[in-house]
């Protein structure tokens, strides 16, 4: 079943962010990921607070997600956001 990654990301470092965000996206597209939105205009209806950025990532299901999180190619990624961002993933199932 098709499963999302969000991702909530308030990013300190905009330099450093676009490294992560050329890695990252090489990762996502190891583990045949695709992007749903990314970083593009958002409004916060409810709730709070409101992130800085929004991510969304379709993949083929759970089990791939956790596989591209736990990668090694993801890690180099990962590395670089952690210096770049401070950031919250959710991952769900889809309909």
């Amino acid at each position: 079943m098709t499963a999302y990654l969000i991702a909530e990301v308030d990013v300190h470092d905009p330099v450093v962010y676009e490294d992560y965000k050329a890695l990252a996206a090489t990762a996502v597209a190891l583990y045949g990921g695709e992007y749903i939105a990314r970083g593009g205009a958002a409004e916060l209806l409810e709730g709070w607070p409101r992130p800085q950025r929004v991510v969304i990532i379709r993949f083929a299901d759970l089990a791939t997600i956790r596989a591209w999180h736990a990668s090694p190619e993801y890690a180099k990624a990962r590395a670089v956001r952690e210096r770049a961002a401070t950031s919250r993933f959710q991952i769900v199932d889809g309909l």
